[in-house]
Formats: C-alpha cells, sequence, structure tokens
C-alpha cells in the first residue's frame, strides 16, 4: 500500500445515468489530521488588496465565488471542493524526475482553493493555477507538525461540460481534456501522449535534461518521470484498481456508484493505517444547467463509516459551524512550532470518534448506528434525486441544508452512545 495517496474520479456521459457529470476524491492523509468543511461567501476585494495562503502573499483579485471546502483545517487551501459555477477540483501528490521543492510557495492545496475562487469553468480554473505556478511556484511542508512532506501536485477540474486532468513537476505542467468516458488520478502522472494543453517549454526543458530524445512519440508521464506507462493500466497500484472500478460500472454511474467506489476497502481507496482517508466527497454536476450541482461531503474518516451530506448553493447560506474546526490565536506561530499540535478536531469529528469506538467495541450498537447512518443516507439521496427530477429548490430550507444533515448525523451517534 502507498505510504500517501488520494484518488480522485470523473464519469461523464454515456459512462453516467440522467445526462450527469460524477465527481469524486477521497482526500488520504496522516491519520491524527482532522478535515473540515467550510464555506466561503462570494466577495469583493479592494484594489491592491494582498491574500495570505498557506505560506506566502500573493496578489488578490477583485472578485472571488462562493466555495464549499474540505480541507486540513491547519492549512489555507482544500484537498478538495466546488464552487457556485459547479466548478470541482481535487488534488493529488506526485513525484517524478524533477526534484521537490521544500522552499515555501503555494501548496498544491492552496491552488485548489484558488482555483475554485477565480473561475468559473473548468478551463479557466485550469488557466489560474498554471498562471499562479509560473509566477509563485509550488514548495513548503504539506503537513502540520515536525514531519517534512513536500510534493508536487495533479488535479482533475471538472465542470457540467468537460473535465481536464492538469498534472505537474515544478513550474511544468501538461494537461488533457476528458470529454466523455471515464477517468481517475491518483499519486502518479498518468497524462501520456494525449496532452491538450502544455506549458511552453515543456519538451524543451525535457530534451535539456536528456530525458527525451526529440524523436520519439512525447510521452509526458514517461518523460517526466520513471513510469513504464504501457504497464500503467494492468499493475497493481491504486490507479489502476480505480481505473477498473470506474469501468466494472461504465453505462451505469450515479452519484451512489460512486460513492461505492469510494468505500472500496480491497483495492486501497478507502484507506487505512498511518495514513487513511481522512474525508471524501462526491459531486453530481448536471448538464442541464437548470438543475443544481450537488455536492457530498462527509468531514470524517473513512467513508464506509461516515455519512455523505449534500450541499447545494444559494444565496446567505447559514455557516457551517458543526464541520468548523477551532482556529487559534497566532496561528502562524502555531504553525512553526513543530512540538505544538493544537487540537483542531471539530463537532462533528469529535462525535465521529466516539461512535467509532462504539462500533469497534459493541457489534450490536454498531449494527444500529450504521444502519440508522445508511438509512438517514439513502433519505438523503431520494431527497436530492427528487429536487435534481422537479428542478426545485425550496431555498429557505436549502440555506440549512448540509448543517441540518449534520446536526442528524450527530443526534445518531449521541443516541446510540447513550442509549
Amino acid at each position: 500500500m502507498d505510504p500517501c495517496s488520494c484518488d480522485t474520479f470523473v464519469a461523464l456521459p454515456p459512462s453516467t445515468i440522467d445526462n450527469r457529470i460524477i465527481f469524486g476524491k477521497n482526500s488520504d492523509r496522516l491519520c491524527d489530521e482532522v478535515q473540515e468543511v467550510v464555506y466561503f461567501p462570494a466577495a469583493v476585494h479592494n484594489l491592491g488588496e494582498q491574500l495570505k495562503c498557506t505560506y506566502i502573499e500573493i496578489e488578490q483579485v477583485p472578485e472571488t465565488c462562493a466555495v464549499v471546502l474540505s480541507r486540513p483545517a491547519w492549512l489555507w487551501g482544500a484537498e478538495m471542493g466546488a464552487n457556485e459555477h459547479g466548478v470541482c477540483i481535487g488534488n493529488e501528490a506526485v513525484w517524478g524526475r524533477e526534484e521537490v521543492s521544500n522552499e515555501e510557495a503555494l501548496l498544491g492545496m492552496d491552488l485548489v482553493r484558488l482555483g475554485l475562487e477565480r473561475a468559473d469553468t473548468a478551463e479557466k480554473a485550469l488557466s489560474v493555477i498554471v498562471d499562479l505556478l509560473e509566477k509563485y511556484g509550488q514548495g513548503g511542508n504539506c503537513t502540520e507538525g515536525s514531519m517534512e512532506f513536500s510534493y508536487h501536485n495533479s488535479f482533475l477540474i471538472a465542470d457540467r461540460n468537460e473535465a481536464w486532468i492538469l498534472e505537474t513537476a515544478g513550474k511544468y505542467w501538461a494537461a488533457e481534456k476528458v470529454q466523455e468516458g471515464v477517468r481517475n488520478i491518483s499519486n502518479q502522472l498518468s497524462i501520456t501522449t494525449k496532452v491538450d494543453r502544455e506549458h511552453p517549454n515543456l519538451r524543451s526543458y525535457a530534451k535539456q535534461k536528456g530525458w527525451w530524445d526529440g524523436l520519439k512519440e512525447f510521452d509526458f508521464a514517461a518523460t517526466y518521470s520513471y513510469l513504464d506507462t504501457t504497464t500503467m493500466l494492468t499493475s497493481s497500484g491504486r490507479y489502476c484498481e480505480g481505473y477498473k472500478l470506474l469501468n466494472k460500472h461504465k453505462g451505469n454511474i450515479a452519484f451512489e456508484t460512486m460513492m461505492e467506489i469510494l468505500r472500496d476497502k480491497p483495492s486501497g481507496i478507502n484507506m487505512e493505517g498511518g495514513f487513511l482517508t481522512t474525508a471524501s466527497m462526491v459531486s453530481i454536476l448536471p448538464r442541464d444547467s437548470n438543475s443544481p450541482c450537488i455536492h457530498f461531503f462527509t468531514g470524517t474518516p473513512d467513508p464506509e463509516r461516515s455519512v455523505f451530506k449534500p450541499f447545494i448553493f444559494v444565496p446567505h447560506i447559514s455557516q457551517l459551524l458543526d464541520t468548523c474546526s477551532p482556529t487559534f490565536e497566532l496561528e502562524d506561530l502555531v504553525k512553526k512550532k513543530a512540538h505544538f499540535k493544537p487540537d483542531r478536531r471539530h463537532p462533528l469529528y469529535q462525535e465521529h470518534q466516539q461512535a467509532l469506538e462504539v462500533i469497534d467495541t459493541n457489534k450490536e450498537k454498531a449494527k444500529t448506528m450504521l444502519d440508522n447512518m445508511r438509512k438517514l443516507e439513502k433519505e438523503l439521496f431520494k431527497e436530492m434525486e427528487s429536487i435534481l427530477q422537479n428542478k426545485h429548490l425550496n431555498v429557505d430550507k436549502i440555506v440549512n441544508l448540509f448543517s441540518q444533515c449534520v446536526k442528524d448525523e450527530i443526534r445518531i451517534y449521541r443516541s446510540n452512545i447513550s442509549s
């Protein structure tokens, strides 16, 4: 099993049902890292304003989109998220021939959030990310505390119409457009000879480094990493396992299918151990713009023992207090003190941890609790399907949709723990 991993998936018509694009991601991080689900409304910013990301400051833009993010609670960026225009992004750690920089720059997770805040289509988000990569670079420690862990990034970016795979090596990058079928990314470069956009010096740099002779067909993953791309889809890694799971359901992929893939433990997609699946996300992006995009988040580890809760963008959404981690005075100081790791558990995370202890020690209570969790989920799925079919939103209810679902989930945990 890989020491660090994430898996991001997208399925497009005709692989899906009901003319929808389905996006999904498992965020696999250090087992004690808390991931929060947070909402930021659209905003207008002052001219010349600076924006503090996780480590560095960059220039702010005049306007930013509303976003919902699933993010490690200690940093500014996000592992995955969506914006009000139906753009979704997830990122992965990747390594290759190009050396990783430990110098503090933009994290891949910062680039996820920046892409979502600044773009109303998947391709525009790609352009935002590569422009920022060129200007500010990527680098810095990707964990909180004493462990040093840095990497390059790949991204899966989707909207209602198409998806893009963006893979990087330092400031160099290649992108592949996906308009139908299925595609996934894991912790390896996966773009081979279908390169639809690229860094202007991508090929000349590879020639200069002696990685490519300029004669044979240019294969990005083979050139910029040590992969044998001919065996990529037949090896035993998670990239291949994810590809198999997507293809197994090709033609009938629904949002529930994507959740089942994220819950799959035999493949290693739902990860356990020192690095585990700390949060999951699935999004429904209907091609019909009259239907709303629906984004499901767990906000808790292990999707098999978590509830996928829906979020829909409407004006005046109430803050997601039960999935928002506590903040600390002098946060920058906290980040730099390697021996000090504050308690960042949000209310849902705390209740879920207690519930997992019961599930692990009491078979009878475990069955009741898991049955109640699946029942809640089933009711939510039915309600969301009705919204998609009828194309009608009760905005007053949707404002509190995610928050109310979290409260219902917490109620299940409390009733079973106290009984």
